[in-house]
Formats: C-alpha cells, structure tokens, sequence
C-alpha cells in the first residue's frame, strides 16, 4: 500500500475546522478517519478547535486565574463529551466531503476490529497450547 500524502500545517488546520482537503488528500482522509487511533485523532481536531476559545477567555477576561480555568472547564468540558457523541457521524462527514462513500468508513473500521479480534483469538489460543505443552512436560 502506498503511503498516503498529509496535508501540511495550515491546509491541517483548514481540515481541523471543517474545510475540505483537495483531492490529492483523499486517502489521507481515508487513513484519518478510519485507522487505528481515529477517535483520538478526532478529540485532536476538536482541542484545537477549543484553542481560540480557550485563548480568549484567558486573554479577555477580567477575572481570577481560577475563575478563566473552570470557565474553560466548564465550557470545553462539555463540547468535548458532545462532539465525541458524534464521532462516527464527523468521520462519515469527512469521508463523504473526500469524496468517498459515507458508510466506508464504519466498514472498514468494523473490518478493522473483526482482524484484531481474530489475531488476539489466534495468539491465545497459541498461548493455551503452549502452556499445555509445559504442563504436559512436567
């Protein structure tokens, strides 16, 4: 497989905030939003969406230290928990604006999860006979 081309810093940015990413990227978005950290990859996106926010309040009001911090809590707290409610539905979003098919995404992320399933079933069992075969020994 080929490796995918990333976006750069700005273009990255763009993305972050919803804007699309030129065709050239399209696998990259496939990769993104599919590959094996892609919920963490999404609460990346979203903490750097919370930054002007975050700056702002920090910045602009006219407040104790402690109070900016758990206005900010108070704030990103709950957007984070929300936006990770609709993790699936902003991946398909974003597979859909690169042009793919909306549903891949869950596909192959299902696809995914039934491999590692079966590798982890494999390696146990291996671990079970070997560890019959050390007991038989003794």
């Amino acid at each position: 497989m080929s490796k995918a081309r990333r976006p750069g810093p700005l273009r990255w940015l763009a993305y972050c905030f919803g804007f699309g990413l030129p065709e050239r990227y399209r696998e990259w978005v496939l990769r993104d939003v599919t590959g094996p950290t892609w919920v963490l990859r999404h609460v990346v996106r979203v903490l750097v969406q919370l930054t002007i926010p975050i700056v702002a309040i920090f910045v602009f009001i006219p407040a104790p230290m402690w109070v900016r911090l758990l206005t900010v809590i108070a704030a990103a707290g709950p957007t984070l928990l929300f936006t990770c409610g609709y993790v699936v539905e902003s991946a398909d979003h974003r597979l859909a604006k690169a042009g793919y098919d909306p549903r891949l995404g869950e596909r192959l992320r299902k696809e995914r999860k039934t491999l590692s399933l079966e590798r982890q079933r494999t390696a146990n069992a291996r671990r079970r006979e070997r560890a019959a075969a050390r007991l038989a020994r003794r």
